[in-house]
């Protein structure tokens, strides 16, 4: 669906860009329909690290932020100083004229002030829903329905009264946007996070990357609390010791706030000479490692959170046609279908088990493979969120 061209501004707090895959996904296919794209986001650390500059015709701000550390008092910290410095560069890029769309990127739920300010100037506000926060803080924090979510909750209340269209990652989040949020499904896009199948693609096999064993295992993705590196290891563990299988490596691929805790609990479990972390890594390397791989991991476990949200890391395991081991989650399944294993849910024993039988099993690991690939080249495909996301647009503005 085509759009009408105007200035759009993106809003991202979470990850820098364009480090920020979807995000800059999105970016490219709206500069690519005639949109004048800004994005204001994070400075990285290691890369994104400009503080202005334009890439392929995308104009980019980035301000200095210090990620929180410890618990909720220090994400209250970290996201006003957030709020701020997103304020001041949004004013900066509407002095330069009137931005027709202002697009905020969660978490956190609080770029809708931004957004308020924006439309009082005449913007229209698009909600990208990239994790649902109540369910986030619940999952992370291990505090129950205090006074800090019940906060949450009233701010992602406030966003999505404020939004005039909310995009969704996945038909879980659309459901909530239509229920908890009160938005129509007319105004409910779902624009799922799909990698482009041309990025990923084969490379020679590097034997050495399996460090003389005969199998390499890989985890690639982010490494916070939620995110199940722990249930990794300690499986890990378990196909050592419970199932009497030494013949492989495990790479883990990525950083996060619990790198350095997964690092240690990796050698308190006795697996520092079977499991190399890598932290971030050029694309480039990437494709060297799940070349090699013989079963990739998305240990994911199940809470309010993960149930129901789309893991980046399962599309890009089948963008590169590699078999998965996942616990039983509703948009796991969704996600991979048939080119998964689902242990039971938490169950890092069974997980071990789905892992040694893949592993013994080269036809399987080959069919899967090819099944993931069709499926984000076909029905999962950027491609088709493309349509969705000018369509998402296209009502915002008309």
């Amino acid at each position: 669906m085509s759009v009408l061209p105007g200035k759009a501004l993106i809003l991202v707090e979470n990850l820098s860009v364009p480090f920020d895959r979807r995000v800059w996904q999105e970016c490219q296919t709206l500069s690519g329909a005639g949109w004048e794209v800004h994005v204001i986001c994070p400075q990285g650390t290691k890369r994104d690290t400009e503080a202005e500059v334009t890439i392929d015709g995308v104009h980019i701000l980035r301000y200095p932020l210090k990620a929180a550390t410890g618990g909720p008092a220090g994400y209250v910290q970290e996201y006003g100083s957030a709020l701020w410095h997103t304020l001041r560069l949004a004013r900066k890029v509407g002095r330069g004229g009137k931005i027709d769309v202002v697009h905020a990127c969660n978490p956190p739920d609080m770029l809708f002030l931004v957004a308020s300010y924006l439309k009082r100037q005449g913007a229209k506000f698009i909600f990208d829903q990239h994790d649902l926060c109540p369910e986030l803080y619940l999952s992370r924090f291990d505090r129950g329905e205090d006074f800090l979510y019940r906060a949450v909750c009233a701010l992602e209340r406030r966003t999505y009264k404020t939004a005039d269209i909310v995009i969704a990652t996945n038909e879980s989040y659309k459901d909530v946007a239509v229920k908890r949020g009160g938005k129509s499904p007319d105004d409910v896009f779902v624009v799922r996070s799909a990698p482009v199948v041309e990025r990923f693609h084969q490379v020679p096999v590097e034997p050495e990357l399996k460090k003389g064993k005969p199998h390499l295992l890989a985890y690639l993705g982010v490494m916070g609390p939620q995110d199940g590196v722990d249930y990794a290891l300690r499986a890990l563990a378990s196909l050592r010791d419970e199932v009497g299988r030494t013949d492989w490596h495990a790479v883990f691929i990525g950083a996060g706030d619990a790198f350095d805790a997964m690092v240690a609990l990796s050698k308190e479990l006795e697996l520092d000479d079977q499991v190399e972390f890598t932290g971030r890594i050029p694309d480039a390397d990437l494709l060297r490692y799940l070349s090699a791989a013989d079963v990739c991991l998305s240990p994911d476990p199940l809470n309010p959170l993960n149930d129901v949200s789309t893991m980046n890391k399962i599309m890009e395991y089948m963008a590169m046609s590699r078999p998965i081991v996942s616990f039983e989650l509703r948009e796991a399944r969704v996600s991979a279908g048939e080119a998964a294993l689902y242990a039971p849910a938490n169950d890092e024993p069974e997980f071990a088990k789905l892992i040694a039988h893949l592993l013994d099993s080269p036809e399987q690991r080959a069919g899967m493979g090819e099944l993931g690939r069709a499926r984000v080249a076909g029905p999962l495909s950027w491609e088709n969120s493309q349509k969705a996301l000018l369509a998402a647009y296209a009502a915002a503005v008309r």
